[in-house]
């Protein structure tokens, strides 16, 4: 019993040291976000005074807003494509067992080993052909065609997992397979869909790559290529810099907050069932 108190000690604080280590950064960074140029003290240090101007600044100098409009129109039109398509993918790989099906998803779980990098000239030249580039329709297609096998894959699992005699009741009943679908099966989703929506909203946020390449108009640039710029032109003013990241991490941290519990749901169902 003694021995079972202290590994749970160990445990605990070895978890503190973990979460520490991981807010140590962000307390730099709001800490950095209230001091003012002229505020030297150390970055450990709290601000004499809070200095809210760096957040008026960033905005202003950074055009954070009109980046944050630009990469909404991405995410939201990325992840509902995402969606519809890997849900209505995964029904019938996962409803019909078959050596064909298996060899399907297979394939479209290799395609998530391909580093996106190495294919990117090809890409580029395919977007260029089909005129792409400078268009927001170009980054969300291609960013949704990367997000689309783990979203696939997820929703799969997790289909796997509901009865079939539901379907089967269903169908009984009158209803064909797609009204089975969208009567039975897709309220279903909802973990696995807050799980497949975070998961490819945050990579797709943060995404600097294809942004870069196929977005090359400023007034097109999304909130990667704002902040990447932002931070190599105001390198003198570090507060100013940090409350521009802080704007820009703000919205994916609340949208986990508010999608935490079915977040965590999904993530469990489509690993384990």
């Amino acid at each position: 019993m003694l021995n079972r108190k202290k590994s749970d000690y160990v445990k605990t604080l070895v978890a503190g040291l973990i979460i520490l280590f991981h807010l140590a950064p962000l307390y730099i960074l709001c800490n950095m976000s209230l001091k003012s140029i002229s505020d030297t003290g150390s970055k450990w240090a709290l601000p004499k005074s809070l200095y809210f101007q760096n957040f008026i600044t960033a905005a202003d100098v950074g055009n954070l807003f009109l980046a944050l409009k630009n990469t909404l129109v991405v995410v939201v039109f990325s992840v509902l494509i995402i969606v519809m398509i890997s849900a209505m993918a995964a029904y019938p790989l996962s409803r019909l067992v078959s050596s064909t099906n298996k060899m399907i998803l297979g394939f479209i779980v290799g395609i998530m080993m391909i580093p996106q990098l190495s294919i990117l000239v090809p890409l580029y030249k395919e977007l260029v052909a089909i005129k792409g580039i400078n268009h927001f329709w170009g980054v969300i297609i291609v960013s949704a065609t990367f997000n689309l096998p783990m979203a696939i894959y997820m929703y799969t699992n997790f289909i796997s997992s509901i009865p079939k005699e539901l379907d089967e009741a269903a169908m009984i009943d009158g209803c064909s397979r797609l009204s089975v679908f969208y009567r039975i099966i897709l309220p279903s989703l909802k973990p696995v869909t807050a799980s497949v929506i975070i998961w490819t909203s945050v990579g797709i946020w943060n995404d600097y790559q294809f942004q870069l390449y196929f977005l090359q108009k400023p007034k097109l640039q999304t909130i990667t290529l704002a902040i990447t710029k932002f931070f190599t032109d105001s390198r003198t003013d570090m507060g100013a810099a940090a409350a521009a990241a802080i704007i820009v991490v703000l919205p994916t941290v609340l949208m986990y907050i508010l999608l935490q519990k079915q977040f965590v749901q999904g993530a469990m169902d489509s690993a384990v069932k």
